[in-house]
């Protein structure tokens, strides 16, 4: 689905990076600025600095005068109010509205505009009462003050679920093989040896701990240097345990 960002009035030119550097990562890169503070923030060092990488994202930016050119295209809007207004759209949470766009009713909106106010004073009330929803991120209720940037990336975040999402990447493991059943059997006699050496297994009366300890690792699973491993502990066992005895 179509998806614009729309900053109004920003004052800060590392928030437009930050927020440049916020959509990438969830997958965006239509990007509006209506009368930034700065004319040349796109190309402002901190900008550029600040969105860590997002370069194509300033690249395909646009600057323009008014909010109706930032909006040209788009159907349905959602301002950003931490504050309901008087007489303006309702306020929601951005993944209770988000559910209520896919819901079985109507067909979703072609398109998406969010649209972020200045830093200094947020969205002003002409523009909020031209969206379709206030979005309203949940805070603590004793501090909601939320940099510009963190705050695209929350929404952008949310949206990018709504939309489906992307797939976690899997941290990459190395296959490594399992120990077989004598070498575990070896492990598990060494160990033996040292626990009796350390007084911690009676060999007069062993109970059923060796039995548990051959289920507990059988459950496990070890690999080849796990085992190799264990069995460096129980040298470690033994050597220590001959030591204290001379």
């Amino acid at each position: 689905m179509r998806t614009r960002f729309v900053l109004i009035q920003t004052s800060h030119a590392g928030n437009v990076g930050g927020v440049a550097r916020a959509m990438k990562v969830m997958g965006f890169d239509d990007l509006v600025l209506v009368q930034p503070r700065w004319a040349n923030v796109l190309r402002r060092e901190e900008t550029i600095q600040r969105a860590s990488g997002a370069n194509d994202v300033l690249a395909n930016a646009r600057i323009v005068d008014t909010l109706d050119e930032a909006l040209d295209g788009m159907s349905h809007l959602c301002a950003t109010a931490m504050t309901p207004r008087d007489f303006g759209p309702p306020t929601r949470a951005p993944r209770e509205h988000f559910d209520t766009l896919f819901g079985a009713n109507e067909p979703p909106p072609t398109s998406v505009a969010f649209l972020f106010g200045s830093e200094r004073f947020g969205m002003r009330n002409e523009d909020v009462y031209r969206c379709h929803v206030a979005l309203s991120i949940p805070t603590a209720p004793s501090f909601g003050s939320l940099n510009l940037a963190a705050a695209v990336q929350l929404i952008a975040y949310e949206w990018r679920l709504a939309l489906g999402g992307f797939e976690a990447a899997a941290a990459a493991v190395a296959e490594r093989p399992r120990a077989d059943a004598k070498a575990l059997a070896g492990m598990l006699e060494h160990l033996e040896r040292a626990l009796v050496a350390v007084e911690f297994l009676d060999p007069q009366a062993p109970k059923k701990l060796m039995p548990r300890l051959n289920q507990l690792f059988n459950r496990a699973a070890p690999t080849e240097e796990e085992v190799h491993i264990l069995r460096g502990v129980a040298k470690a066992m033994l050597e220590t345990a001959d030591r204290s005895k001379r």
